[in-house]
């Protein structure tokens, strides 16, 4: 039903009525990605219920949230290895069950489609003013392809080094003067991808801790444009527990002295955080929320190590060291371990849903509730994950009744 037909019938005030959502992944064959398509199909499929997936819970019921079958997946990425090959390479890591892939290759083509070439400084030709104007047009050739009536960029792609600062990220007639030069490459594929999202006028998430919409001028930028977006870099493993745990300490006022972590991981991203200064990002990200909880007295070492034996699988030990009542020695050993990928893909649909959700509600610049799913959350000072919990549920609740006011307005007679 449109904006123009009338109606008297009433609405489920948990039904979606604003149509199908485009959910367009940067790195969208990455392992994350191929998860993503693969869990969606074996959803719709009914094969698998979706477990993980924090908007299909019941604190969530009520709220007028897209259906996992409204939404299209599409995306760019600078891979071409096909969505089925990858799909069948993590079934043989063990990442992913036989039965989920074995039914999914049709899917997984119609999906394959739809991702078109990722910006790659080292092949590009021209400025990057052109590489945002082609990622843009391939973006919204896909809302009007599909009939999309909201499209959710997410980056998902691998962790870039910490960009150094330039005065162009704070002066919006610099940076443009800057992409149409053709001889200079100023900002990092993250950013391009976060630009081609607000030329298209596309909701966007950065799961990564890399730059993306995070420079002043971008962000600006988005609000300008009317766009919803949050970041930064996906919380699901490691700093998870750690936004858990570290508020019982500070509650029950023990002293953490120390809380030392380590990561050994292989895979993609294993030997992306190889790199020193790709592993800079990520150490910055997982270290600032614990810093916040703590205290900036904490001892806080961070390791990640690169094991290419482990293949996908993620595992963090973390060692906490606090000081109790008569300056007794309280200490506490940690152990995470999961297929990160597996973690974060239920977190991809729902931030695609809610985002969804907060473009359905006209909403623009950062959505500081989403801290709920990031380690570093854009617009939110609060880490506490009990909180971030809370602020979410409300802010979904709250948004889901302002849409369904609008959609109520929308089908009664003049």
């Amino acid at each position: 039903m449109t904006q123009h037909e009338t109606s008297t019938a009433a609405i489920d005030p948990g039904t979606w009525h604003e149509g199908r959502v485009g959910l367009w992944l940067i790195g969208a064959r990455g392992s994350i990605g191929t998860v993503v398509s693969v869990g969606l199909h074996a959803m719709l499929a009914e094969l698998a219920p979706p477990t993980g997936c924090t908007t299909a819970s019941e604190a969530f019921a009520g709220v007028p949230l897209p259906a996992f079958a409204d939404l299209v997946v599409g995306g760019h990425d600078v891979s071409t290895t096909p969505l089925r090959q990858r799909a069948h390479e993590l079934v043989e890591s063990g990442m992913l069950a036989h039965r989920f892939v074995a039914t999914a290759d049709d899917a997984l083509a119609r999906t394959d489609a739809e991702i078109r070439p990722g910006y790659d400084p080292t092949t590009h030709l021209g400025s990057q003013a052109d590489a945002v104007r082609r990622m843009a047009a391939d973006i919204t050739a896909f809302r009007e392809g599909h009939g999309l009536t909201h499209v959710v960029v997410i980056d998902i792609s691998s962790t870039e080094p910490i960009l150094e600062d330039h005065v162009e990220f704070h002066d919006a007639d610099l940076l443009t003067a800057a992409l149409e030069d053709p001889d200079r490459a100023l900002l990092p594929p993250s950013s391009i991808a976060a630009l081609a999202a607000i030329e298209s006028d596309s909701a966007y998430a950065c799961f990564t801790p890399s730059a993306g919409l995070g420079l002043p001028t971008l962000r600006a930028l988005a609000t300008e444009r009317g766009i919803p977006y949050a970041g930064q870099d996906g919380k699901t493993g490691e700093t998870l527990l750690r936004t858990a745990l570290a508020p019982m300490f500070m509650a029950r006022s023990m002293r953490v002295l120390s809380w030392a972590g380590t990561n050994i991981l292989g895979g993609g991203d294993g030997a992306t955080l190889a790199d020193p200064e790709a592993v800079r990002s990520k150490l910055a990200t997982k270290t600032r929320g614990l810093v916040s909880l703590v205290g900036d007295h904490v001892v806080a070492p961070l390791h990640i190590d690169n094991v290419p034996d482990l293949g996908d699988v993620k595992t963090a030990w973390d060692h906490i060291h606090a000081e109790g009542f008569l300056s007794s020695r309280i200490t506490t050993q940690t152990i995470w371990s999961a297929y990160d990928s597996m973690l974060a893909a239920p977190l991809i649909l729902d931030i695609a849903r809610l985002l969804a959700l907060a473009a359905a509600d006209g909403q623009r610049g950062v959505v500081p509730e989403f801290g709920f799913f990031f380690k570093d959350p854009w617009g939110s000072d609060v880490h506490d994950f009990s909180q971030q919990t809370v602020a979410l549920r409300d802010w979904a609740h709250a948004t889901g009744a302002r849409v369904h006011a609008a959609a109520q307005t929308a089908v009664t007679p003049a």
